[in-house]
This record gives structure tokens, sequence and C-alpha cells, in this order.
């Protein structure tokens, strides 16, 4: 006896990919065999196990209508078959991906049920993001004097030499030395941003730090005077938002600074801080296990000592107090959060800042930090889902990157990232799936160009990294490796985003050299002539920021993505300006060219398409 379901098939579960509340799908299983099954049953679980008895149809197929419920949750479900006395169990793939199952495998396939409200805003699927840490960019106030004025930083005399490593006792980099990037020159560059087709501004943390990073926060109420005050911020968003740029703050809520106005161990700031008193109003933020010296840290850091996320008064300050921080920064002009450790915040926590957000701005956004499938993340031995509408509307698409990384370096084919990102169409709701910030490069990696360079520094030590320069033939490689990375990206559905300073070809291995400054007047011209093309073309291409997708992997090294709008409607049903539009981007990794035949229905054509595509090169087609 043979068993078979795919549930990337409509045939077999239809509709294919998650459900709204409410809503129900058709599953199907095909037996085959000399024998006519004595039982076969939907085994479904979704807190408490239900057995679903599958009625037959023609030529061997069994089919059960599978409710979604009124609760937004994950479902499971598998096959089991009893027949003469034998028990067969039909589960999902052998990687858990989802698609064609695996008989003998007890492990479930997952069905996502979401919030039929659930619909993120629509800037983040039609925009284009760039990333930005504030002291790396553009010194747009030269006379800065809190720059010249604090005594405990290392301030670089020239522009374009690299990064300070000066390492801690617990191996951590001090990161106490600056360049003087600030929101002035945030602002004097927003015509150059602008011009590469940027609709949203994510920046790393700029509220008061002793770091350059900003990740160990001092002060919520303030941006750090070194790159300017609160009204600087609200002029920034505002002539952003002229040139229809959005602002997305960066925000660290599991740990403070123990440097911070809530802790103080150093007494740098008035007031007490809980780590001078158990007096202090912020003493019950923390965890001592023996006071003031030993309290928990994020991941073992002293610099960083944790929060208790739930505590009262912290909610109060954070989320829903009358001046509470998260929605004051948004009624000053920001549009979004980007929440650092996302995965490491309470679910409860982040329903409330969600609440809050949406509250102040109903079209700002939650974007959480999740480095896995956000659908299914499990943290602390906790299964948590950010997808079915009462926590995150984005997620960084850390999945996306990886796979990407891996096919350009060689390490998996093209049908295995094929199968990645259908899982992942497959998990999310459609509206997540599309709003997706797919990443380029980060702060938290060696430069995007080093990684598919194949030569990023991970085997070097900290100090030796320092040095690393890439080879006139690595250099060369991993740019065109960057290329084909980035047309998939501005391909996809999800908004592309780019880590400032990628677009003009940056060196540098991983923190700290990752965090050099943009090398304004020594950009390599042909890359970010090649970005501004690609960023401007997912703009202003209604198949590529709204259209229909679907995914092909016709040769080991050529992967394929088509994005279409059929009769005047994007994915959603939507009205869109064109009738019909298809843009069809296929990238070669391979070193040799490579040929392929797609049908010619993708395009709309007659006949067969036939791509020849060069050594690491790509092409994009257009038609109707």
């Amino acid at each position: 006896m043979q068993l078979f379901h795919d549930s990337r098939n409509p045939f077999y579960r239809s509709p294919v990919g998650a459900l709204p509340c409410g809503s129900a799908a058709r599953v199907r299983l095909l037996v085959r065999g000399d024998t006519i099954p004595d039982e076969v049953t939907l085994r479904v679980w979704r807190g408490h196990e239900e057995r679903l008895p599958m009625l037959p149809l023609a030529d061997g197929t069994y089919e059960a209508s599978l409710p979604a419920g009124d609760t937004p949750m994950l479902v499971w479900y598998r096959f089991e078959v009893t027949t003469g006395g034998r028990h067969i169990v039909y589960g999902n793939a052998y990687d858990n991906l989802g698609g064609v199952g695996c008989e003998g495998n007890e492990d479930s396939y997952q069905l996502t049920v979401y919030d039929p409200a659930f619909d993120p805003p629509h800037w983040l699927r039609e925009g284009v993001m760039y990333q930005i840490m504030v002291d790396r960019f553009y010194d747009g106030d030269p006379t800065n004097s809190l720059f010249f004025a604090r005594q405990d930083i290392h301030r670089h005399a020239d522009w374009y030499e690299p990064p300070a490593l000066t390492l801690t006792d617990q191996g951590d980099n001090l990161a106490n030395d600056f360049y003087g990037g600030n929101l002035a020159g945030i602002r004097a560059k927003l015509p150059y941003l602008a011009s590469l087709g940027i609709t949203v501004l994510y920046l790393n943390p700029i509220f008061r730090a002793n770091s350059n990073h900003k990740y160990d926060t001092g002060d919520y109420e303030h941006i750090d005077p070194m790159f300017g005050d609160n009204a600087a911020f609200t002029a920034l968003c505002a002539e952003a938002g002229s040139l229809g740029i959005r602002v997305m703050l960066d925000g660290v809520f599991s740990h403070v600074g123990a440097d911070s106005r809530y802790f103080n161990s150093r007494d740098t700031y008035p007031g007490l801080g809980a780590w001078q008193s158990t007096k202090s109003p912020y003493y019950s933020w923390f965890t001592f296990h023996e006071f003031p010296h030993t309290y928990e840290c994020w991941w073992g850091f002293k610099t960083l000592p944790n929060v208790r996320e739930e505590e009262p008064s912290y909610v109060d300050y954070m989320l829903t107090g009358p001046q509470a921080i998260v929605p004051g920064w948004i009624q000053r002009g920001a549009s979004a959060w980007r929440l650092d450790v996302a995965d490491e915040l309470p679910m409860p926590f982040l329903r409330t800042l969600r609440q809050s957000v949406k509250a102040a701005q109903a079209d700002a956004v939650v974007l959480g930090e999740v480095w896995e499938d956000a659908s299914n993340k499990v943290t602390y031995g906790s299964l948590r889902s950010y997808v079915l509408g009462d926590t995150l509307d984005s997620v960084m698409n850390y999945p996306l990157r990886e796979a990407l990384i891996g096919f350009l370096l060689g390490h998996i084919d093209a049908e295995m990232i094929k199968r990645r990102l259908d899982a992942l169409a497959e998990n999310y709701p459609k509206p997540f799936f599309y709003s997706l910030m797919n990443l380029l490069g980060s702060h938290d990696r060696a430069r995007i160009l080093n990684v598919l360079a194949e030569n990023d520094g991970e085997s070097m030590s900290r100090e030796e990294r320092r040095a690393l320069a890439l080879s006139p033939d690595q250099r060369s490689v991993g740019q065109r490796r960057v290329r084909l990375m980035l047309r998939m990206i501005a391909a996809l559905p999800g908004m592309p985003c780019v880590y400032y300073g990628d677009e003009t070809g940056m060196e540098g291995a991983a923190d700290p050299f990752c965090r050099a400054t943009y090398p304004w007047g020594q950009e390599d011209e042909e890359q970010l002539e090649f970005f501004r093309t690609e960023l401007l073309r997912r703009r202003q291409t209604p198949a590529l920021t709204r259209g229909e997708y679907a995914l092909f992997a016709p040769h080991p090294d050529v992967l394929v993505v088509v994005r279409s709008i059929r009769n005047g409607k994007d994915a959603f049903g939507q009205n869109v300006p064109v009738e019909n539009d298809t843009v069809l981007c296929a990238i070669n990794r391979a070193n040799a060219p490579r040929k392929v035949q797609l049908p010619a229905a993708l395009l709309g054509e007659s006949e067969d398409i036939v791509l020849t595509l060069g050594a690491l090169d790509s092409v994009i087609l257009q038609g109707h």
C-alpha cells in the first residue's frame, strides 16, 4: 500500500497555505494498493487531539474537511491508515518542510490559522528599506560640541580609518570609538537615499547610551546628544516624510545599560537607579540574586542587566502610561519599531506593545528580530508563533538570507532553496509573507561582500580580522554574487533592505569591522548604479511590489522567481493600475553558463522560454 499527500498541491490541500479563522481546508490522501483500507483518519492537534474520518472518493482518494476554528493558532495534522491489522502513519516530509509527505513520519503538517483582520500596513510590501548606524553614516554637524566634550571615548580623526577593537574582560568589544555621524547627517543625505528609491529608514538605536551602537540604552526619553536632540529627530521624520520616506526605530526592551538612569551603576544620572538602592522606582524592573553586584543580565554581559518585561511599572513606563515610551516616539514622527531580540520578549508584552503602537498610529508597524521560521519558533522550551496577527507585523527574513547565501556558495542547490522558501510561504499568512524584511546584510554579520567572496574572517581572531582585505579575484566574485542576491531579494515578496554602504561595495569582517563608515567619495560607482537600478525597478514595478509569486528550480544552479499581475488585480485581489504585468528573474550561481527551459505561460508567450544564463549572471524579463 502506498500513501501520498502534497500540502502544496491544491488537489490535496485546498486552499494551500495559512487559513484565516472561520474557514476550512479540504484535505485529501491518496491510497494505492490491492486492498481497501479498513479506516482512514485525519489526526488533528490543536491543543487537544481530534480524529476526523476521511471519506472515500474515486480512485483511492480519501477526503476530509479540516475546520480552521475561531482562534488564531497553529493546527497540526497527519494521516493514519488501518488495514488488515496494520497501522500506518503518514506525516510531514522527511525534513518537515511540507510538500510531499513521508510514510512512518509521526511529525505532523503545520496549518497556520490567523486573525482574518490581520493586514500589515501596505507600505511594507511596497517599500524599500535602508539600515543606518547613525555614528557611521555622515556628520552633518561638525560643530557638535558633545562629540568633542566627552572624555571617555576615542574620537577618530580620520573618517576612513577602520573601527577600533577594544576587548573587555568578558570578551565583548568596548564600542567606545566614534566618528561623529548624527541625525543632521542623515537629513543632509536624504536626497541621496531618495535617489536609491528608499521608502523606509531603519535606524539602529539612537537613544542616549554609552556605546557607539547604543544597544545599552541609558535613557529612552532622549536622543543621544551626540546624534542630536528630540527636536532633531522630529525634524528628520518630517523632512524624510516629505520625500516619501518613513523612519523605523530600533527598540531594545529586553535589557538596558548598566550605566543608565534605570540601573545607574556609575552614578551618572540624577535620582536613584536600581543598582544604588532597593528604594529606587526601577528596582522591581531587575532580578538581583545578591544585591547589588549579582543580577540577571543579557547573555552574561554585566553591562546589560535584563529587565522584567511583565513588571507592571515597566509596562506602564514603556507601553501604557500617559507618557509611555513606545507610543510617544510614534507621536514624535516614527512610523515603526524594530524589536531587538523579539523572541526573548514575553508574548503578553508583545501583544500590549502592538496595541499601544496601533493606538498611536493605525498604520505604524511592529517588526521583530526573529532568526528562524517565525511561525513556529521554540524559545525557552515554548512554541511561539509571531504570525497570527496579535504580535508582529513582520520579521527580519534571516531564513531567506541564509538560504540565498547557502545557494550562492554552493552549499545547497536550487531545489533545496525552493523547498525552504516554499515552506515559509506555506507557514506564513500571505499578508505576513508579503511584508517580510528581506535583508541583504546587517550590523550583526560580516559585510555581505565578504560573505559571498568566502572571506569573512570567521576563522580568524578578532584582532586578525582588522587587516582582512579581499583579493581582486575574491572581490570580483563577491560583487557578482552580491548582484545575484540583490536581484533575487528585489524580486521576491517582502521589502528589500540594504545595510548602509553595501551598495558601494564596502568590505568588512564581523563586528566591529562590518560597522565602518560610509565611504563618501570612495564609492564603487558601478556597484552603486546597479543597486540604484534594481531598487528603483523594484519600487516602480507593480508586479514586483504587489504581484502573485511563484518560484522554480529548473536546474540545480538556477533559481527563477516569477511575479505577476493578472486582470488588473494584485496578489490580494486589489485593483492595480495595470491590466497584466509579469516579471521573471532568473539567477545562475555556477561559474559556467547554464541553459534552462521554462513554460511559455509564465510570461504569456506562445512558445516555451529558453534562457541562456552566463556564469554568475542573471536575467530579468518582463511580459504581459
